[in-house]
């Protein structure tokens, strides 16, 4: 094994090793919120709803990371974002 092939399967090691946490955050189980849900938030990284033509309460989906730096998940009912605002 030449030294130019040991170099590359070390860095593919290193990187496959890195990647394998990132991956397991990506799996995140969602938790549903409740009136008294005590939250961790640091960053948000997405907010999603679910699609709907029709006024009214809608899934919506809050990815964040914790202040561990920790991906997670959140599923909570909201007002659609296509109601009027009584306005």
């Amino acid at each position: 094994m030449t030294f130019k092939t040991f170099t590359a399967a070390c860095l593919l090691t290193v990187l496959s090793v890195g990647a394998l946490p990132a991956m397991a955050q990506g799996n995140a189980k969602s938790e549903t919120y409740s009136y008294g849900t005590q939250l961790d938030i640091s960053q948000v990284i997405s907010l999603t709803e679910d699609a709907g033509q029709v006024c009214g309460l809608v899934n919506a989906h809050l990815s964040y990371l914790d202040s561990m730096g920790e991906q997670r998940s959140l599923t909570y009912l909201k007002q659609a974002a296509n109601c009027n605002d009584g306005g």
